[in-house]
């Protein structure tokens, strides 16, 4: 979708209305997505219930954020019922991929059913989540590693900190989701972001660039104090830093956070990049990398 042919569309959970500033180049994909469907039940004891989110819903964001690709990711709400997801890449077609949880109980033939349906990593959320525990951490990515799949954990720092061993040692890639929940007074101070930089610079992880209103500390309207953040994590990896809009926002829709603007959450990731190259690498050639997306044409000038 050029620039020219965007067009400001009303989207549930969001902020504003308006479309992006940003030069988004084809191909552009938004690496963090979930779905709601109250079809399906919540999972025991679980935080979050936010109301019905669908690929629908979302297909309104994108015109307003101008991606074309997106990775749906289970959230903490169902546990380890990825049918929500997968229902999610069957809608929307060829142009997405799908982050799965799974626990040992999950099979070989249901792993191999998430990779046709488009799955290529699984998340272990150590946060809210209750579908998983760190003990399970080696053992999980083990069972994955033949499909080539990464992990994308989502941990607080001290917990990130108490895992420095195993997360180094791991099988596969490790993808670190929401900034690696590092707040910004956090940088360069915690032991968790100096593990995350130390596994960037070994080619051993990457950083997602998602939810800025939860690590912020100063909040809205310009999460500021995020910025340096996040130039820290690109200045380290740049070839290994996606981005994500953490749509449907489940923890501001559940009063956490200020509802962010999705439009502005890409206008933030613009600047932080500094230049159209540097956007593409990080919207569209690093997430062909990780997902397994065919990469774009080039972005014409």
């Amino acid at each position: 979708m050029s620039t020219l042919q965007r067009q400001a569309v009303s989207a549930p959970f969001s902020a504003g209305e308006g479309v992006t500033r940003a030069l988004v180049p084809p191909g552009a994909c938004d690496c963090h997505v979930h779905v709601y469907d109250d079809r399906y039940p919540a999972a025991d004891g679980v935080r979050l219930r936010p109301p019905n989110a669908s690929v629908a819903d979302y297909r309104r964001v994108q015109s307003r954020i101008a991606t074309e690709r997106a990775v749906f990711v289970t959230p903490s709400t169902y546990g380890t019922d990825n049918r929500p997801m997968c229902e999610a890449l069957a809608r929307f077609g060829p142009e997405a991929r799908g982050v799965a949880v799974i626990d040992a109980s999950t099979d070989d033939a249901m792993l191999d059913a998430l990779q046709v349906a488009g799955v290529r990593g699984i998340r272990m959320n150590l946060s809210h989540g209750l579908a998983n525990s760190p003990s399970e951490l080696e053992a999980l990515c083990r069972r994955v590693e033949p499909y080539g799949w990464h992990l994308q954990l989502l941990a607080s720092p001290d917990r990130l900190d108490s895992l420095a061993q195993p997360l180094m040692h791991l099988p596969i890639p490790v993808v670190f989701d929401h900034f690696g929940r590092i707040a910004p007074s956090q940088a360069e101070r915690h032991p968790a972001h100096r593990l995350i930089l130390r596994l960037l610079d070994t080619g051993r992880a990457w950083v997602k660039l998602s939810g800025s209103y939860i690590v912020s500390e100063v909040g809205s309207p310009g999460y500021g104090d995020v910025a340096a953040l996040a130039r820290a994590y690109l200045d380290a990896a740049p070839e290994r830093v996606v981005w994500g809009s953490d749509w449907p926002h489940a923890s501001a829709s559940a009063g956490h956070q200020a509802l962010p603007d999705d439009a502005q959450q890409m206008d933030l990731l613009s600047d932080w990049v500094g230049d159209s190259s540097a956007l593409k690498r990080v919207l569209v050639d690093n997430t062909a990398v990780l997902y397994g997306f065919q990469l774009a044409d080039p972005i014409h000038s």
